[in-house]
Formats: C-alpha cells, sequence, structure tokens
C-alpha cells in the first residue's frame, strides 16, 4: 500500500465514511466485513465488535437483498432503518459501511439476478438437508449470490456471521472453501447468537411481535433447552424432536421444523454427536421465527 493508500485508509478509521460505490472501498481491501440486511440491532453491535477486536478496519454493508427472498415473503416489509443503522455501525467501531444500490448490485435488473441465482451450484448444505432449503427453495441462492458479490466488492480477509442462521453459516463456509481461489485466505467468523433478557434470539423480526405475544415467542427457546436436556441424559433423538414440536406447539407456534442434526452436514443423525445441533423454525401469527443451539450427546 502505498503513502496515498495509507493516508485515505487512516482517514477510514478516524471517521466512520458511508460508501455507496464498489470502487469506493478499495482502501479497505483485506477489512473485516460484516453483512447485513440493516434493521441493526445488539446482536449485529456483537458482530461489528467481534471484527474491531480482531483489529482490522470493519467494514458493514447495508443491502436488502431482493433475489433472497421469494414472491409472496417479507422484502417490501423488511424493515429498513438508516439512521439508526448508522448510529449504532458508529458506536460499534465500524470504519465504514457500504449501502449499495439494487442497480449497483444487479445492473441488467433484479428479473435477470434471480435468472442467474437459480443457476449457482449450491453447497451441499444448501439443498441436502431439507430445512431453510425445503421452506424457502430459492433461498440460498440469493444468499450465495449477494454474499459472492459482497466479497468481490470489498475484497475481506474476515467476515463475520452469527449463529442464529446457521445453516446460512454453514452454507456461506462451504462456498468459500469451494472457492477457495477466489477469496484468498478469507477466513468465515461463527459468532454465537445473542438473546434477549427472556431468551429469545435478537432478529430483526422480533419488531413485529406484540407484547402478549412474546411469551408464546419464548417457546423457541424452551424447546431448545429441552433438545439440549435430552442429549445429557441420552434420550432418543425422535423422542426428542417430539417433544422440542409439542413445546413449540404448546406455546401456539407454528412449527416448519425441529430437528437435531449433524454439525457439519445438518443431516438427519441416529443418536446424539458432538456438537449435534437443534434446528427450530416456526410461525406465531405470520411472524417466521428461526433458532439453533448446540446440544451434544452426554
Amino acid at each position: 500500500m502505498n503513502g496515498g493508500q495509507e493516508r485515505i485508509k487512516g482517514e477510514y478509521l478516524r471517521h466512520m465514511q458511508i460508501i455507496e460505490h464498489a470502487e469506493s472501498l478499495a482502501p479497505l481491501h483485506a477489512c473485516a466485513l460484516v453483512p447485513t440486511m440493516g434493521a441493526l440491532h445488539a446482536g449485529h453491535a456483537s458482530l461489528i465488535q467481534r471484527a474491531v477486536s480482531d483489529g482490522r478496519p470493519v467494514v458493514v454493508s447495508l443491502f436488502v437483498n431482493p433475489t433472497q427472498f421469494a414472491v409472496g415473503e417479507d422484502f417490501s416489509k423488511y424493515p429498513r432503518t438508516l439512521e439508526a443503522d448508522r448510529e449504532l455501525c458508529q458506536t460499534a467501531g465500524a470504519a465504514a459501511i457500504f449501502i449499495p444500490s439494487v442497480q449497483a448490485m444487479y445492473p441488467r435488473g433484479v428479473e435477470a439476478a434471480n435468472a442467474e441465482a437459480a443457476t449457482l451450484q449450491l453447497p451441499l448444505v444448501a439443498t441436502q438437508p431439507k430445512l431453510e432449503d425445503a421452506q424457502r427453495p430459492t433461498h440460498f441462492c440469493g444468499v450465495c449470490q449477494v454474499v459472492a458479490k459482497l466479497f468481490d466488492m470489498c475484497q475481506p480477509a474476515a467476515a463475520y456471521f452469527g449463529e442464529k442462521d446457521f445453516q446460512q453459516l454453514r452454507v456461506i463456509q462451504d462456498m468459500v472453501r469451494r472457492e477457495g481461489a477466489r477469496w484468498k485466505e478469507l477466513v468465515v467468523h461463527a459468532c454465537p447468537t445473542i438473546r434477549e433478557n427472556d431468551g429469545l434470539a435478537m432478529s430483526s423480526r422480533n419488531r413485529y411481535l406484540q407484547a402478549n405475544q412474546r411469551t408464546n415467542a419464548q417457546g423457541l427457546s424452551r424447546a431448545l433447552m429441552f433438545a439440549q436436556e435430552s442429549a445429557r441424559a441420552g434420550m432418543d433423538i425422535v423422542a426428542a424432536e417430539n417433544e422440542m414440536r409439542r413445546v413449540l406447539t404448546q406455546h401456539q407456534l407454528e412449527v416448519d421444523y425441529a430437528v437435531i442434526r449433524a454439525p457439519e452436514t445438518l443431516l438427519p443423525i441416529e443418536k446424539f454427536q458432538p456438537g449435534s445441533r437443534a434446528l427450530i423454525a416456526a410461525r406465531l401469527e405470520g411472524v417466521r421465527l428461526i433458532d439453533n443451539a448446540s446440544c451434544s450427546g452426554a
């Protein structure tokens, strides 16, 4: 890096910048990247703070990606809170926020981008577990498409993803491993789920919950606690999954899935093993919530 680039990079570190065009990211190549869709909360702040602690300038991307939303999903309703997001990023220590336009990300238009996403060869963990991939068949095509574009634009040395979206995390990790020559030296860091005081995993969708729905929403964390207790007790996995669903139903949650899977492949397993993962997706009066937890055997 020459002297001019060093001066520019120093300026980014002193004053958080707002970047709209990819070419302006050049001084920050080899950064720490935190990809988000905005509507940031304390869980995102923890990702930024973790990235800052690792010593690289941190870029937070804010982009609500249309290609990972299917018809009828909440793309148009997804909360957009730029001013609050900017304040949170600055407080957490980000060097810059990257806010590309849809046109910049998909210059041939969203329809063409959707067609392109549908042709991507996805990692097996994005197609075989029959979890989010079954519930939202086009979702990981859009996720891999947009994350790859962000990696190409930002050229990060490290990227940070929360464990709350555990299948997404595994998909990104496998994508990076498979495309190793494309993003040399890139390390994907998994960061723990941050929870509300009542145990609910922090999510931008939590704001859709009414106060009287919060007790029922706690059914997710209670079902995960049961899975962890089942692992310690050496309980049969089928029985544990049935009990998880019962707990969710008791809390008036409509279950998409409640399963215990292998930690790497997310495929079904016959007995608890080190790192086994309990994963849940359920709906509460139209609000879809996901959560997961490690539940190793005794």
